[in-house]
């Protein structure tokens, strides 16, 4: 009996962890076909993170700044052809020292493709950045990303309504409060029952690395699962919205990027790091494209966080897998 029942809890461990890939991996059963690119220009991504870097501090207590980085975002998405329209709002706000303070207004940009169906899909980037730091990874990286899709988007036609949306006030301290950006879009599309057939988060999507090494992870089981090297873009998501991972995934590789994704708990250290969290509070699908933050990142909100440390080639190879997917998920329902 001794041998039966080792090789059956052999059997029984191999199986769970052929469901453990399966399940956090979402692996392609087939290889993606090389696809013809879009057209992303990397010279432009680099200006549109060199002209945001700038724009320094880029927070909640430059609202000036904040505000011409809005202005700097709206104009370069109305120039690609889009619908454009603003949510602008102020709230009160308790400082440390307990002291109540009238904030804002402050503003998300919002550009819309396409026809005006009442289901769409929306992409988000938030162009805020934490504290004095010049944020060219977090977030004009992002942003850089977003307003290239737009430009590529504004070029063909669409069976669906694509919003793309610029975010303030995705950093410290209004995360994970009613206060972020994305928290009132999203809590405005439930308020007018709009259907979201997706969200993509655009977060950090700059930096790239060849080297063994150069890519953490939450854990020792997931560094088993995933590459040592910091040479791919990420699609993270829950289980709830797990649905929404492989189609992304499929669509985006193919570029000549290497596209992993990961489904996990918002207990896993960064999975909600984002703005798409703010969609799953909403009960949307919703995914987080990104070169994974600070398990690459090391100079993550600090001052090094500057445009000559990305990388704008495949910076540009990112803006081609999201323009993809997006062009896949806006295709008219079957």
């Amino acid at each position: 009996m001794r041998p039966i029942f080792l090789v059956g809890v052999l059997a029984s461990l191999g199986l769970l962890s052929v469901g453990v890939f399966l399940y956090v991996r979402r692996p392609l059963l087939s290889e993606s076909p090389r696809r013809a690119p879009a057209g992303a220009d990397a010279a432009r991504l680099r200006r549109h993170v060199e002209i945001l870097a700038a724009m320094t501090p880029r927070d909640s207590d430059h609202p000036r700044i904040l505000d011409r980085a809005a202005r700097y975002v709206s104009a370069e998405l109305r120039d690609s052809g889009a619908r454009m329209s603003e949510q602008a709002y102020a709230f009160d706000w308790f400082d440390q020292r307990n002291r109540k303070q009238r904030l804002g207004p402050f503003r998300n940009i919002i550009a819309s493709f396409g026809p005006d169906t009442a289901e769409r899909v929306v992409v988000g980037a938030h162009y805020d950045a934490f504290g004095p730091f010049p944020g060219a990874d977090d977030n004009a990286s992002g942003v850089a990303v977003l307003l290239e899709a737009g430009r590529l988007l504004g070029r063909e036609p669409l069976a669906l309504r694509v919003d793309l949306v610029a975010f303030t006030l995705e950093e410290p301290p209004f995360f994970a409060t009613p206060h972020m950006g994305s928290a009132r879009h999203a809590v405005k599309l439930k308020e007018e029952g709009v259907r979201v057939r997706a969200m993509l988060s655009l977060e950090m999507l700059g930096r790239y690395s060849d080297a063994p090494g150069s890519q953490a992870t939450p854990s020792v089981l997931l560094k088993l699962l995933y590459p040592s090297a910091g040479d791919f873009v990420a699609v993270v998501t829950d289980h709830a919205s797990r649905g929404l991972a492989k189609p992304v995934k499929a669509a985006m590789s193919g570029f000549g990027l290497p596209v992993y994704s990961i489904t996990a708990p918002a207990s896993v250290p960064g999975i909600d790091y984002s703005d798409h969290s703010s969609y799953w509070d909403q009960g949307y699908p919703a995914v987080m494209v990104t070169d994974t933050a600070f398990y690459r990142n090391k100079d993550y909100h600090t001052p090094k966080d500057t445009p000559e440390r990305l990388d704008y080639a495949r910076m540009a190879l990112a803006a081609e897998g999201v323009v993809s997917a997006v062009r896949g998920l806006a295709k008219a329902a079957p």
